[in-house]
């Protein structure tokens, strides 16, 4: 209808056809725009994180300063984009915040993820004896001998933000 002269198409007519069309245009390029960015950001996000994709385990400390400087983003952009996102996995449906995570040092130097240090808490929790559940500090000890430098009041922190009880709350009477 832009196009045509003749016909009785009004020029406020075609003036407003051509201005739907230009904002037609910019919304599929901004859809367009983006995918790419969620592909940029996924594929970073999958090769920072390898050995999770590959295992189920192993989740690396990672912020998302670290995806803005591979990708060339700002960290803003970044987190809006993670932002009510999901990944499907062999190891199940994760949000991709999940994969972002804070850092704790081994006595080795190493960096390994609070999740990590999280899921080997929860593990230790699991095993130990109903009747002498384990305490905090000495949970602290278990995580340091596996070369996790952590103290009695992160131990603590971590515990509470799982709502895992007490010790003298998790201990089965006879």
């Amino acid at each position: 209808m832009s196009k045509r002269k003749k016909n009785g198409v009004s020029a406020e007519a075609k003036d407003f056809i051509r201005q739907r069309f230009e904002a037609a245009k910019w919304f599929i390029s901004s859809i367009h725009q983006r995918r790419e960015t969620m592909l940029k950001v996924m594929h970073t996000i999958v090769d920072k994180q390898r050995e999770f994709f590959e295992t189920g385990e192993g989740l690396r400390p990672m912020i998302y300063k670290d995806i803005s400087e591979v990708i060339g983003m700002d960290i803003s952009t970044i987190s809006r984009v993670v932002n009510s996102k999901y990944v499907q996995t062999d190891y199940g449906v994760f949000s991709l915040r999940h994969f972002f995570s804070d850092s704790i040092s081994t006595s080795d130097g190493d960096e390994v993820s609070n999740k990590e240090v999280k899921r080997k808490l929860k593990t230790l929790i699991d095993a130990e004896d109903p009747l002498k559940p384990l305490s905090d500090h000495k949970l602290a000890e278990l995580l340091n001998a596996d070369r996790l430098n952590i103290a009695r009041r992160t131990v603590a922190k971590y515990r509470e933000a799982m709502l895992i009880p007490v010790a003298r709350l998790r201990r089965k009477l006879t």
